[in-house]
């Protein structure tokens, strides 16, 4: 079969409440849906690059231009419908993970529904549920902070992960662990800090943190083995892992004990798969970090959070915990206290909504073979 044709959806979705991150502070997500269609089937996938060139060198406006330009006609030109075919096919340009990914999502979800199973099951998947997290941005105030976290243990999470950055964290951490002593807590820097402020990071040792998540920029993977071989809390890279060949390097030069996967990131699901098998090979557990997504992406995301080296809660929390209406019904919920259902219908296996993303769209573009 050969596809009928790819439409393009630039969205905008506001947030329930802002997010703060050592990036600066956000009130909406703006990203790219990806919808292939063939022979009345359609595979949906998400573009998580975001408006602005701070987590990724990747913007919302070089995706579009690279999906639609260069990753688009390479599948219509090659009659590429294999997400394997296209992942290497795709090899020829460089860079531009997160666009990637978007295509490559979109090709995965069309294979299971043309397959009739839950994309999990394609990638070697073995859970039902999957434990879950929720991420924490920087706050007015710690006692907002200690309020929001309330709410979240509340609604049944048992991992939290705040955001920190120099001048929001030692004091922040104390403030939770004395209020929480047993709480799985993690941080997540963003790269916010340098390789000269390691004795102060070495000061999060006190409070038993699960792992510090990226506390110095990408590139930074000799600053951060230095930092590693000091500090018994592990570090867990993010930003840094942009394929395969960056996570083998941090391993080998022991930059992190920890990595976070995130599918946008990477490039794609082929790549994600070679990244998790080879930290399972080494010792090193991955867990499934979250960009924000809508319930289309997170849906891929619960998937890959299946499989067996997936160690640690995901930051993979309910809908709910970003927006007030999601693109996908029903919304993504905690199933039981800790843990969200895998969804078990063909593909993603969660129902788009037209109506809401015709709402939230801003740009849309169809294109044919």
């Amino acid at each position: 079969m050969a596809i009928d044709r790819i439409e393009l959806n630039l969205l905008r979705l506001p947030y329930v409440h802002f997010f703060e991150t050592s990036f600066g502070r956000a009130y909406d997500r703006t990203f790219i849906i990806i919808r292939i269609f063939e022979d009345g089937l359609v595979g949906y996938g998400e573009c998580v690059a975001e408006e602005k060139p701070l987590y990724s060198g990747e913007t919302t406006e070089t995706a579009w231009h690279v999906i639609k330009d260069f990753l688009v006609p390479l599948v219509f030109k090659q009659r590429i419908v294999e997400p394997e075919d296209y992942y290497q096919a795709a090899k020829v340009f460089r860079g531009n993970q997160m666009a990637k990914a978007g295509l490559e999502l979109a090709l995965w979800d069309l294979k299971a529904k043309k397959a009739g199973l839950p994309l999990s099951r394609l990638w070697g998947g073995i859970r039902e549920e999957i434990p879950a997290g929720v991420s924490v941005g920087i706050e007015d105030s710690v006692p907002e902070l200690l309020a929001r976290i309330e709410n979240y243990l509340s609604q049944g999470y048992e991992r939290i992960k705040i955001k920190i950055k120099p001048g929001w964290d030692v004091e922040v951490c104390q403030a939770i662990r004395e209020k929480y002593p047993e709480l799985l807590l993690q941080a997540d820097a963003n790269g916010g800090y340098s390789i000269e402020q390691a004795d102060h990071l070495r000061k999060l040792d006190t409070f038993k943190l699960l792992m510090i998540e990226q506390p110095f920029p990408p590139y930074d993977l000799w600053d951060h083995s230095k930092l590693q071989r000091k500090m018994t809390t592990p570090l867990c890279l993010d930003e840094s892992i942009i394929s395969f060949d960056s996570a083998r390097a941090a391993l080998e030069m022991g930059s992190c004990r920890i990595v976070n996967i995130k599918v946008g990131r990477v490039g794609g699901i082929v790549e994600a798969r070679r990244i998790h098998d080879y930290c399972q090979s080494y010792g090193v557990g991955v867990w499934c970090g979250g960009m924000l997504e809508s319930g289309l992406g997170r849906a891929h995301n619960l998937h890959l959070a299946t499989l067996p080296n997936f160690k640690y809660p995901n930051d993979l929390s309910a809908s709910a915990r970003y927006y007030h209406e999601d693109l996908i019904e029903p919304p993504i919920s905690l199933s039981r206290p800790g843990y969200i259902r895998v969804p078990d219908g063909p593909g993603i296996g969660v129902n788009p909504v037209e109506d809401r993303i015709q709402k939230a769209t801003v740009k849309k573009e169809i294109l044919n073979p």
